[in-house]
């Protein structure tokens, strides 16, 4: 039996090559109001099937849908999905305010459907090689990791013309959901990698800072905002969130340190990622790092034995695997990767931090939407 995939957004065929690796599992919808584009998009790619009304597709006997709209349309499309039966794969955040996450959580839980966000940087090799050695020990306890998004993206705030100058006061969603937005308002691509290195623990709080406007003050979002999660154990969190600095990008930073070794992803100019293992009798000042590529032996064995058709899903071979995790949770062969309390949580995190920078930073407690049946649950245990 074929597993019938329909994509809402047709900017968002990051997965595409992924579905067309897995045998019995075919797109064949596209869906976007830019039905020209769509229409395109579909003709170039073999899609079978267009539509502009959302609806309509969801009408159409596909399996599951794969949301690749703007921030803010995530949770009512998926929402939609899960009641006609369908199984959903949401890109990031999940969603824009806490009661959409309380909607989305009872939505998925009432349902019975497969629901899982494609946060794809968790599935970077090199972070799925660190994920597998923390599950070996080879770290030791770990009770430290950072994660940094650092990209400029002033310019996807607005539409461009041919010329490459502003059309007049013509905006995209980005102004407001994202750079209109003060905290860490994306920060599963920083925190997802590093919340699967702490694996069994929640995050028990948020507390976020940020520069302030000195760069473009067109915009609310600050320069660069810091935020600190507190897990459930004690362990720590921090994350990065700059999107309006000067600089190169450095999307894809993160630390690990534990009670035996430490991880380093690189910097740029020629840095790689880099490791740190304690040696017996090894004075301090004689520390060494070594590169991760000599650690590759305990990457995951899929990974290890990817095809080259697989490699070039996308994301440095992530977009695979994200999309093969989905369908083996749909065909009942594994939980979702990335459930909807993970996604619930980890965006949570964006909306805590803006209430705490708001707020000179105070700390903001964290639900924990897998105990709680109910937002009013939340609010009569607060």
């Amino acid at each position: 039996m074929t597993i019938k995939i329909g994509i809402v957004g047709a900017r968002g065929l990051s997965v595409l090559q992924g579905f067309r690796s897995i045998p019995d599992t075919e797109v064949v919808a596209l869906c976007d109001l830019d039905e020209g584009y769509c229409q395109m998009q579909a003709k170039q790619h073999g899609i079978p099937n267009t539509f502009r009304i959302y609806e309509d597709m969801l009408e159409s006997d596909i399996d599951a849908v794969v949301i690749a709209t703007p921030m803010h349309l995530h949770v009512p499309q998926a929402i939609q999905a899960l009641e006609h039966g369908k199984h959903v794969m949401s890109e990031v955040t999940a969603g824009v305010t806490m009661d959409e996450l309380w909607w989305l959580k009872e939505t998925v839980e009432s349902s019975g459907m497969v629901y899982m966000l494609a946060e794809n940087y968790c599935y970077i090799p090199e972070n799925q090689l660190i994920m597998n050695m923390v599950k070996k020990g080879l770290f030791g306890e770990v009770y430290f990791g950072e994660g940094e998004y650092l990209h400029n993206a002033r310019d996807l705030a607005y539409r461009f013309n041919r010329e490459g100058t502003v059309e007049g006061v013509n905006s995209t969603w980005r102004k407001y959901w994202q750079l209109g937005k003060r905290g860490a308002f994306y920060p599963t691509h920083s925190l997802g990698p590093v919340m699967q290195w702490f694996e069994g623990d929640r995050i028990k709080s948020v507390s976020c800072f940020g520069t302030g406007w000195h760069t473009d003050k067109r915009f609310r979002q600050e320069d660069t905002s810091i935020t600190m999660c507190q897990l459930e154990s004690g362990k720590l969190i921090k994350l990065r969130l700059d999107c309006l600095s000067n600089r190169p990008h450095n999307m894809s930073y993160y630390t690990l340190q534990g009670t035996k070794g430490s991880f380093e992803a690189p910097r740029g100019l020629g840095d790689q990622h880099k490791v740190y293992f304690v040696s017996e009798g090894e004075h301090s000042d004689d520390a060494q790092w070594k590169p991760l590529s000599d650690l590759y032996e305990h990457m995951p064995e899929r990974y290890k034995n990817a095809t080259d058709e697989q490699k070039s899903a996308g994301h440095w071979g992530g977009d695979y695997f994200i999309v093969e995790d989905f369908v083996n949770a749909i065909k009942g062969l594994q939980k979702p990767a990335i459930d909807v309390y993970d996604a619930c949580e980890w965006t949570a995190v964006a909306l805590l931090s803006e209430l705490s920078v708001m707020n000179g930073g105070r700390t903001m407690d964290m639900p924990d939407f897998r105990k709680s049946t109910s937002y009013a649950d939340q609010i009569i245990k607060l």
